[in-house]
């Protein structure tokens, strides 16, 4: 140690601590003697200190490895790997609705895969499979050695491919030290759980081959049109071959680089003896023959529905210890297979008719021209135009080319201009959902209208200014003036509310002005029952979701909300102002049927007095029977009991409609993903848009008996509003 450090440590101490100083400069010479005498040791080793040394070095990796343990799947998430039992979903009426299978994937036992696989695929990847445990320890001192000389090599088997494949996320695929040994200790433990047999089974059906194609059974269909069984030896040496890169050696995109790949898994598998050199001469010569056809996954019949179930029910089974995958689980859900399909039978019906008018009103010599401003817009947004752009063009030039491409064009327009809906059932009684459809095909469209999607319900937000004026004791025969009025905002801008018809500037009771959905008068009351108060009871009664802007535009809709909110918030109206959470599944069973977990209704809160409900309901009776929606009756001859109300946003950029019934109600929304583009005149309000929707759904409903047409909306309804004589034994004009 340098000497101007010890005096000054020395002179340190004997001045400011006096006590403590000897003794820290001894320390001080002890670990300088310690270090000094260590690097000696290493400077001229013993033997001992080599033996210690040999054997420390093992030993720290042994514990390494022991540390790695619990980060590897246990024996008992490896067995249940191999079972490929998903979760089944079960409609109310004991219909199988759907399966959630983690991808598209056929399971086949080995008996029922060609020979040929097994065989091309140990022979290239792992030809002393049946001799090893797991690891192959000669391939990895080999790859080892290589990849030290700088050309890197891959040294896992079968085994411990099938670890990866199984476990991405607990092993993963970076080139690290703690992922090898994970995927080694994994490896260890697939081969005491499983026979070697039984390795080669699970591989071949969980490895992936493009095209959502996973397992041999779906590759052997998507490329040849044929069972895994069938395949003969080039079709299982091409599969086994895109096996180290799928994209590289994809036989529709790199055909001959798909046959180098084959001919060099043929060529290993004449090394090991699997073919002879005749056979291999042959083969090797042969062209690709491919029969591609490319494998949907079957839809459920409600798939939106089930894709907001998984993720419920993965949250459910992680918390609880199960897996959706394997484990066999029958989840018990609410859905009524026939309302379902009913209410996709309507959907499709009306959103063709829609789509017809639309196609009429948007087509390449009207609004998808690029004369027209708001198509230029369309256009500026896609990547061909900003890829324009960026090559130098201008945009006038770009906006010139990209116009007078046809086929950009019609795809453009098409993509814009597609007539999109959202439908939603619930039994007010218990909350349960019975029909859920998000868009017109989910493959083309999974994005949810029901659950997702955002839109300003307009006038059928209306009911909760009424509802809350009718809390407070007001009575549908109390008359506002039906004038035109200023209510002034924050800062200096004012709203003036208008309607179709100009004001008659004579009182118009609260009846006549839902029934007939009075912009004006609904403004005067929501003045008079203030913003947050109907704020409040709309999230009272279900829209608790999204956030509602406490402004007087509140009145007729201005805030987004879901359908799901609406129609559980009319679900409350129709439940005698009591709210109960709408639920997707009664119970869980496991596949022997013992139940795991049962979820009844939650309990109801009382949103609305029951006396305002009664008379909402009563005043909505009337929107059916004289006002907005009258076609329910003189179109759909409905004579049930009901009541609802119709919603149109600003230029009829979203059409709403939802209707009560004491067992069901039910609702939709009809417009376009771009809230710029509509249908236009008449057919965008939601009396034409989304009601014949609802009505049809109704009349079909009502016709199988799935709810009962004599079922009462609460007490008796007003002499004014009943409907008339109970009727469906007419013949029915719907197509379906």
């Amino acid at each position: 140690m340098n000497r101007r450090y010890i005096t000054f440590f020395r002179e340190t101490c004997a001045r400011r601590l006096p006590c403590i100083g000897p003794l820290v400069l001894s320390r001080f010479s002890k670990a300088r003697r310690t270090l000094t005498g260590a690097l000696r040791s290493l400077a001229r080793p013993s033997r001992r200190g080599i033996m210690l040394t040999l054997f420390a070095l093992p030993a720290m990796f042994l514990l390494y490895v022991l540390a790695l343990i619990p980060f590897t799947p246990d024996t008992d998430d490896i067995r249940k790997a191999r079972i490929d039992r998903p979760a089944l979903i079960v409609s109310a009426d004991g219909r199988l609705i759907d399966e959630f299978k983690p991808v598209n994937r056929q399971w086949v036992p080995l008996s029922r895969i060609s020979p040929h696989m097994a065989e091309a695929l140990i022979a290239t990847e792992d030809h002393r499979f049946y001799q090893h445990h797991g690891i192959d320890w000669l391939r990895t001192a080999s790859a080892a050695l290589r990849t030290l000389t700088g050309d890197r090599q891959g040294g896992s088997t079968i085994t411990q491919q099938l670890a990866r494949n199984l476990y991405p996320d607990e092993i993963g695929r970076a080139p690290t030290l703690a992922r090898k040994v994970k995927e080694a200790i994994t490896a260890i433990k697939i081969e005491f759980v499983y026979t070697k047999d039984q390795i080669l089974e699970t591989y071949l059906n969980n490895v992936p081959f493009l095209y959502n194609a996973y397992g041999v059974e779906m590759a052997a269909r998507t490329y040849f049109a044929k069972s895994a069984q069938q395949l003969d030896i080039l079709e299982s040496a091409m599969l086994v071959g895109m096996l180290k890169a799928n994209s590289s050696y994809n036989p529709m995109l790199n055909p001959d680089r798909a046959i180098q790949r084959r001919n060099t898994v043929l060529a290993q598998m004449n090394k090991y003896g699997k073919l002879s050199d005749k056979d291999y001469s042959w083969l090797k010569r042969q062209h690709l023959y491919v029969k591609f056809e490319q494998q949907i996954a079957p839809l459920g019949a409600a798939p939106h529905f089930s894709a907001h179930l998984r993720k419920w029910l993965t949250a459910w089974a992680e918390r609880h210890g199960y897996n959706i995958y394997a484990d066999g689980l029958v989840v018990r859900t609410t859905i009524d297979s026939r309302l379902q399909s009913m209410a996709v039978q309507a959907m499709n019906w009306q959103a063709s008719q829609l789509q017809w008018i639309a196609n009429r009103a948007w087509n390449e010599r009207t609004g998808c021209s690029p004369g027209n401003d708001l198509f230029r817009s369309f256009i500026r947004q896609t990547p061909d135009y900003r890829a324009a752009r960026d090559a130098g063009q201008s945009d006038r030039v770009a906006l010139r080319k990209l116009g007078a491409n046809p086929s950009f064009v019609r795809a453009l327009c098409r993509s814009k201009t597609q007539v999109q809906a959202g439908f939603l059932a619930i039994d007010p009684r218990n909350g349960e959902i019975k029909a859920w459809v998000g868009s017109r095909d989910f493959n083309e469209t999974p994005f949810d209208h029901v659950q997702q999607a955002r839109r300003q319900p307009g006038s059928v937000f209306k009911p909760f200014v009424y509802g809350a004026a009718f809390a407070r004791g007001a009575q549908p025969g109390d008359t506002l003036v039906d004038k035109n009025v200023a209510i002034p905002m924050k800062g200096q801008a004012t709203w003036r509310p208008t309607d179709a018809a100009p004001p008659t500037d004579r009182p118009m009771t609260l009846r006549d002005a839902l029934v007939y959905s009075r912009n004006r008068v609904t403004a005067q009351l929501m003045q008079k029952e203030g913003t947050e108060k109907v704020a409040r009871l709309a999230r009272k009664m279900g829209v608790r979701e999204s956030s509602l802007e406490a402004v007087p535009s509140l009145a007729l809709g201005t805030s987004p909300v879901t359908l799901k909110e609406m129609v559980s918030a009319y679900s409350t109206i129709a439940n005698r102002g009591a709210y109960i959470e709408p639920r997707m599944v009664t119970r869980i069973e496991n596949h022997e049927g013992k139940v795991l977990a049962q979820f009844p209704s939650t309990s109801p809160e009382q949103a609305l007095p029951a006396a305002a409900a009664h008379t909402l309901v009563d005043v909505m009776r009337g929107v059916i029977d004289r006002g907005t929606a009258m076609s329910i009756r003189n179109r759909f001859w409905i004579r049930a009991d009901v009541a609802g109300k119709t919603g149109t946003t600003q230029d009829n950029t979203d059409g709403w409609f939802i209707l009560m019934h004491a067992q069901l109600v039910s609702g939709a929304w009809v417009g376009f993903d771009d809230g710029r583009v509509t249908l236009g005149n008449d057919w965008g309000q939601g009396a034409h848009s989304a009601l014949p929707m609802v009505g049809a759904f109704y009349d079909m409903a009502l016709r199988a008996g799935t709810i009962d047409s004599n079922a009462k909306l609460g007490p008796a309804p007003n002499p004014a509003s009943r409907p008339r004589s109970q009727d469906h034994n007419r013949p029915s004009f719907w197509p379906f």
